[in-house]
């Protein structure tokens, strides 16, 4: 895949509200996960499959360099957000990745109004940001397989004992 191609999936707000509006023009199922996605491991790709197979097309809300270190501490992200918006972009679940600085993805999802609203099994489906949003316009929440033993942390705390 090009760079061109792959960097065409990192988008905008206004070019998301674009593709969202053109993709549900065509009745196709939209769905919207998001996360920091720090280091890419399996437990992401899994689930990212997972969210893939549940609509038409995926939608990333990725959170900005300053949410994470908000969120997971000032050593953190370890990749930044272009890097990781490319390597999200380059995997053949996702449609568009878009970068967001809030503390949650709330606005997004407001915007946007997927029609499906999925996180990871460590999240109860009435405590996901966005899922009474969705749910008043006709969407759908779930709360998706948790892969155990898959975590950017665990990764980092392996780098750091093997040096």
């Amino acid at each position: 895949m090009m760079i061109e191609k792959l960097e065409s999936k990192i988008v905008t707000l206004e070019k998301l509200k674009a593709l969202c509006a053109e993709w549900k023009s065509s009745n196709l199922k939209v769905v919207f996960t998001n996360g920091c996605f720090d280091i890419l491991h399996e437990g992401h790709v899994r689930y990212l499959a997972e969210a893939r197979s549940l609509g038409d097309k995926l939608i990333i809300g990725m959170n900005s360099d300053d949410s994470v270190r908000i969120l997971k501490g000032a050593n953190r992200p370890i990749n930044n957000g272009a890097s990781r918006a490319i390597v999200l972009a380059g995997l053949s679940s996702v449609d568009a990745v878009i970068e967001f600085g809030e503390s949650t993805p709330l606005k997004l999802i407001t915007e946007i109004l997927p029609d499906i609203l999925v996180k990871g099994g460590d999240w109860k489906t009435e405590d996901i940001v966005g899922s009474d949003v969705v749910i008043d316009h006709g969407g759908k929440v779930y709360s998706l397989s948790f892969h155990e033993g898959y975590s950017t942390t665990l990764i980092e705390q392996k780098i750091k004992n093997k040096s």
